[in-house]
């Protein structure tokens, strides 16, 4: 029975994560398999990838051949690695513990990388982070000088009018004393009379 190691997709509709497992060649994509080796979810950033390397080192010896895709995680995880200097122990190019000492090297330089990506991917969210607040900042100012505009727009033509209220009521008060005055001067005059 050819074994494969393949992705056996899982999750909704736009939001797939998959299974890596070992499983029959012949089996459905997401059918019957024999082993589940880790899940991969491509929706975070960056990809979450969980393998069992042991497991996946085993299948690789048993000669189960893996997909593209599949080929791929396990290179990155490191199963591969380790599956090679496994096949030079076997033929004593080197020994059980100079092929450990080489894959966990290997394993804390890669560590070191994701999470050198880890960190510059939250500078650069923090930095856009900071970008926006600041051109929040920009837009509220400029919201407050424009109504603050208005508002001293508003109080000038407020003043004027009650300018143009005041004159017009100091018109008809001297209208007022005028024709107060007037009246006075006839009642006096008629008195006189």
């Amino acid at each position: 029975m050819p074994v494969k190691i393949r992705l056996q997709r899982h999750g909704k509709k736009g939001k797939p994560f998959y299974w890596i497992v070992a499983a029959d060649a012949r089996s459905k994509r997401d059918g019957k398999f024999l082993e589940k080796l880790g899940i991969y979810n491509p929706n975070t950033n960056p990809a979450t990838i969980e393998l069992d390397v042991e497991g996946s080192v085993k299948w690789l010896g048993n000669g189960a051949q893996p997909t593209e895709t599949a080929k791929r995680l396990l290179s990155y995880k490191g199963a591969l690695l380790k599956h090679h200097l496994q096949g030079g122990v076997a033929k004593g190019a080197l020994t059980q513990e100079e092929a450990d000492k080489k894959f966990e090297a290997w394993v804390t330089e890669k560590e070191k990388s994701v999470e050198s990506k880890v960190a510059n991917l939250d500078k650069a969210k923090a930095d856009e982070r900071a970008k926006a607040i600041e051109a929040e900042k920009a837009v509220n100012e400029a919201r407050e000088k424009a109504a603050a505009e208005a508002e001293a727009a508003a109080q000038a033509e407020e003043t004027a009018s009650e300018e143009v209220v005041e004159e017009a009521a100091s018109e008809e008060v001297v209208e007022e004393a005028t024709s107060e005055e007037a009246a006075t001067e006839e009642a006096t005059e008629e008195k006189a009379e």
